[in-house]
């Protein structure tokens, strides 16, 4: 199990530093995704390894990348700068 925690730690901050190279311009606090991405892959780790039991590496450093990649893209913000506030009006004219 602790080799599968810390491979999925380790993953988790891959994904976060290809993240914040890639779309260095959609993030806008750089320490907080390069400590959200292994946290959440950590977490997710444990939860599949809680869930599926020993002997399943694989899947749980998928499930890992997968959660930590979920995590990381509720850091995104929009492309036009600041979000739009307010709902929009359905229907209006």
């Amino acid at each position: 199990m602790l080799w599968e925690v810390l491979g999925s730690a380790l993953l988790g901050l891959a994904v976060a530093l290809v993240a914040v190279h890639r779309f260095a311009d959609r993030f806008r606090n750089r320490p907080l995704v390069l400590a959200t991405g292994p946290a959440a892959a950590f977490g997710g780790g444990v939860i599949t390894h809680v869930v599926l039991g020993p002997g399943h590496p694989l899947p749980t450093l998928a499930v890992a990348v997968l959660v930590a990649a979920a995590l990381l893209s509720l850091l995104v913000r929009p492309r036009g700068g600041a979000p739009v506030r307010g709902r929009p009006r359905v229907g209006a004219a």
